[in-house]
């Protein structure tokens, strides 16, 4: 299958974020994610926002998600998720 790279983010929205990179290896795709200031091991803090019958949603504090990157890259693929500036 493809070999896909996934750039993303410290708080980057947890289900944005890991749906479609769970989603990509049910699939049998290699899924390779990386962030800025990050290297093999490290693990992102994603964030998670709910509606508990507030009419905004609740900040809950942050996930962390640990993703594998590999060298020399052949990628067919490229994924994009943003985290937060906040």
């Amino acid at each position: 299958m493809a070999k896909v790279l996934m750039i993303t983010g410290d708080f980057v929205e947890d289900y944005e974020n890991m749906v479609p990179f769970q989603a990509l290896l049910a699939m049998g795709h290699d899924v390779d994610a990386v962030c800025p200031d990050k290297k093999a091991g490290d693990t992102i803090a994603t964030s998670i926002h709910d509606f508990e019958g507030d009419q905004t949603y609740i900040p809950k504090p942050p996930q962390d998600a640990e993703f594998s990157v590999s060298q020399g890259l052949n990628i067919k693929a490229l994924l994009c998720k943003n985290g937060s500036p906040f």
